[in-house]
């Protein structure tokens, strides 16, 4: 689209554009798209707190850096803080729809770039210990207290995938009917609709298969493989529930949820001599510096175990 149409009259016409370019143009994630609707709603709802009414779009540009480091503030304090991380994610969220109000509309405003944000810490996954994986895996056949038995083989299964291939949640919850019985390479639609080949391991397809065998519910080629206890698609958060519910069991920290799954994956590969290009191709990484960052956690795991090993540690 080229610079100088014309502006919506308020901010959340603007946003909603904005929103609609990022599901368009760069194939954003739902999860993405809700993300940065929350950040950049809650940045204008604070404004018209703050400037004494609703803005228009227009009034992007009169804003100073004093606005925005007010917003800040207010996103460090109260009841719904912000953590250093999730604040630099939503200002990075703000400065994305300041620079397409600037491209889209030519409504400029470079107090945006005057203001830093809050400098976060760097990210270190944490993942599952191996022998602790191994419990997980075994304690997700059991069914919870008033769940039918084949609830127990559909967590098995999905837990052992997740583990198994490094999936996103969002990725093994988008597979259907059409993709069982698994193969041995499993192509998955990743972030930005990015395409990869992903393995299947026996013991992944083995379980899937037992899952199917003892599911009650028709599982057709164009619905969701993996089914609530109703017949419904399984939703990310009553798989965060299943792995909340094992950890709790295991005394597990809480650092273990769905994703941290999806970190164990990488972590055991690259602790028993996987190649961190490949590892970087199988987790769809678009950036190598994502996937080293697995190298630093192997590294603490490392200094860990010697510190407490050694006799003079």
């Amino acid at each position: 689209m080229l610079a100088g149409m014309t502006a919506p009259a308020n901010c959340d016409d603007g946003m909603e554009a904005f929103l609609a370019m990022l599901a368009c143009e760069r194939r954003a994630s739902p999860h993405t798209l809700e993300a940065y609707r929350r950040d950049i709603s809650t940045f204008l709802e604070f404004l018209g707190r703050h400037l004494d009414g609703p803005q228009p779009l227009t009034g992007l540009a009169k804003l100073a850096p004093s606005d925005i480091r007010a917003y800040i503030a207010h996103r460090r304090t109260g009841e719904k803080a912000l953590a250093e991380r999730s604040l630099a994610r939503a200002l990075a969220a703000i400065r994305s729809f300041f620079r397409f109000v600037a491209r889209r509309y030519d409504i400029e405003n470079p107090a945006i770039g005057l203001v830093r944000g809050p400098r976060a810490k760097a990210w270190t996954p944490r993942p599952v210990a191996e022998g602790a994986m191994v419990e997980l895996l075994a304690l997700a056949e059991v069914a919870a207290d008033g769940e039918p038995a084949w609830i127990g083989a559909r967590d098995a299964a999905l837990v052992t995938l997740l583990y198994a291939s490094g999936l996103r949640i969002s990725e093994a919850l988008a597979l259907t009917g059409a993709d069982a019985p698994l193969p041995e390479s499993l192509r998955v639609h990743g972030k930005g609709g990015k395409m990869r080949l992903v393995p299947v391991l026996p013991a992944a397809r083995e379980a899937v298969e037992a899952y199917r065998a003892r599911c009650p519910y028709p599982l057709a080629p164009d619905e969701a493989l993996f089914r609530a206890q109703r017949g419904g698609p399984m939703g990310a958060r009553a798989a965060q529930a299943l792995v909340q519910r094992l950890r709790r069991a295991l005394g597990l920290a809480e650092s273990v949820t769905p994703h941290a799954l999806r970190h164990s994956f990488a972590s055991h590969l690259l602790a028993h001599g996987g190649d961190l290009r490949a590892i970087q191709e199988l987790l769809g990484h678009a950036s190598l510096s994502t996937t080293q960052r697995y190298t630093e956690a192997d590294a603490k795991a490392m200094f860990a175990a010697y510190a407490r090993a050694h006799p003079r540690a």
